[in-house]
């Protein structure tokens, strides 16, 4: 009798325990997360894959040879989607293919047809998407060179006044035999990729709308002889911010134009606007350029001309202090001429060239704006962003202003510059918007008139001059220069 109790007692202590184990079990599977869905993306030096996740996850990767594999295992994950939809065409990955190792730890395998270099990181929710999952794999060639971590796009700071106008930053390129070569455009398309931008009343992507206006604005560019455009990005794909800068860079640009087409917190906002960097962006970003040794060298001119290696702290921090503020001036300049031609072919938001810390303006070297061509978060605006009439429009004013400003401002040994010197291109009036410190003689000697020309071509009855007031620089002062 002692024995069927005892027996009895430890079948229920057992069945309990398997009770405990199997309610352990079923929490530990409701408590994973859910890969929800995968999306793929290729861009010219990498492919990136993005992986859908419910809730947070722990994760590794690692590759191995003979054959090429990518090896990503997912620590509190179930796939609850198929791999197999995923189109794989113009990539290095050949297949796709998973296994749950246990009811919480999910593997996936990337078979590729070359080695690539896997780089990975964790994004959590933002109003868009929630938790994801990001893998990129670089091209070896690519791989070499990349190291540049993914970045987040900051709100603006709050607008500032304009600066002053002055000459643009010296060119990138050398001149090609005869002193003729193309002035060179980057249009950065703004967004891309898993990174679709706003969104417009009817699910248009403000990736897809910036794209088609960068690409029309290039092909018109390109059509002006002594011009060339260059596009940052040339399809759907992601391109950090940072290293959106150092593409134009690497094409030699004289300007870096952004395109964009954001939303607005009321549906009823409208109007084009355009950007430049400003004051209190340019101050942080000196320090962060300062603390990068590797882009300390060479930088002022963008060809070697100045180097920052063999100058103190303090000296390199004024030297592209100087050089920022001075690109800011050519970017306000070359901004108010877009926004003025902007105006004829849409409502202007703002009628002035505003000013805020834009990552992707942050460039030493290169004069940069950015266009907001309309808020897509407008029914009448976004239907009119999506037309190609419309598009054609803007790239063509964005155009008309580019052009204006490199006519007055031609770097060196360009064809356009060759054009003014030979007197062969009309330059019309040019404007300066006063700043804070400025007197009418300082900006007479710096545009090389008479304190008594400028006084007479604005109409002043005195020397003095108040901050954002507008000057005309007489167009018969703009001779050519040897």
């Amino acid at each position: 009798m002692k024995t069927k109790m005892g027996w009895g007692m430890r079948s229920r202590a057992l069945f309990a325990g398997i009770g405990v184990l199997l309610a352990a079990f079923a929490a530990d599977v409701l408590a994973a997360a859910e890969v929800r869905g995968v999306r793929l993306w290729r861009a010219p030096d990498n492919t990136r894959l993005v992986f859908d996740l419910s809730g947070p996850v722990q994760h590794s990767v690692f590759t191995l040879t003979a054959p090429n594999r990518i090896v990503i295992d997912i620590n509190g994950a179930q796939l609850a989607t198929k791999l197999e939809q995923l189109s794989l065409s113009n990539t290095p990955i050949t297949s796709v293919r998973s296994a749950q190792r246990s009811p919480t730890d999910l593997r996936v395998v990337i078979d590729v047809s070359s080695a690539v270099t896997p780089k990975s990181f964790s994004l959590a929710p933002n109003q868009q998407y929630g938790n994801r999952l990001v893998v990129d794999l670089f091209d070896p060639e690519a791989a070499a060179s990349e190291a540049s971590a993914p970045q987040v796009a900051t709100a603006p700071s709050t607008p500032q006044p304009p600066v002053t106008p002055t000459q643009p930053a010296p060119s990138k390129l050398p001149p090609v035999p005869g002193g003729k070569r193309d002035i060179v455009v980057a249009i950065d398309a703004g967004h891309g990729g898993e990174d679709p931008g706003a969104l417009g009343p009817k699910g248009q992507h403000e990736k897809n709308v910036t794209l088609a206006i960068a690409k029309e604005l290039q092909r018109q560019i390109s059509q002006e002889k002594g011009f060339r455009g260059e596009l940052v990005r040339t399809g759907d794909y992601f391109i950090p911010l940072r290293k959106r800068t150092e593409i134009a860079r690497k094409k030699g640009a004289d300007l870096f134009v952004s395109i964009h087409a954001d939303a607005a917190p009321s549906r009823s906002a409208f109007g084009a606007s355009v950007f430049a960097l400003s004051d209190r962006g340019a101050t942080s970003e000196t320090a962060r350029w300062l603390a990068d040794n590797e882009n300390r060298s060479d930088l002022i001119g963008g060809d070697g001309s100045v180097s920052l290696d063999d100058k103190d702290r303090m000296l390199a921090g004024v030297l592209l202090d100087l050089s920022m503020t001075a690109t800011m001036s050519s970017s306000l300049n070359v901004g108010q001429k877009v926004l003025s031609n902007v105006s004829k072919v849409t409502p202007l938001h703002k009628r002035r060239v505003e000013q805020a810390g834009f990552m992707v303006l942050k460039s030493p070297d290169i004069p940069s704006i950015l266009v907001e061509t309309g808020f897509i978060s407008n029914h009448n605006e976004s239907q009119k962003l999506a037309s190609p009439g419309h598009q054609q429009a803007l790239a063509r004013s964005i155009k008309a202003g580019v052009k204006q400003f490199f006519q007055q401002n031609p770097p060196p040994g360009t064809y356009i510059a060759w054009l003014r010197d030979q007197g062969k291109i009309a330059i019309g009036p040019r404007e300066h918007v006063v700043t804070s410190g400025e007197s009418l003689a300082l900006i007479a000697q710096r545009y090389e008139v008479s304190v008594a020309t400028l006084r007479k071509a604005n109409s002043l009855s005195s020397d003095n001059v108040k901050v954002g007031q507008v000057l005309n620089i007489p167009a018969a002062t703009l001779a050519a220069q040897p």
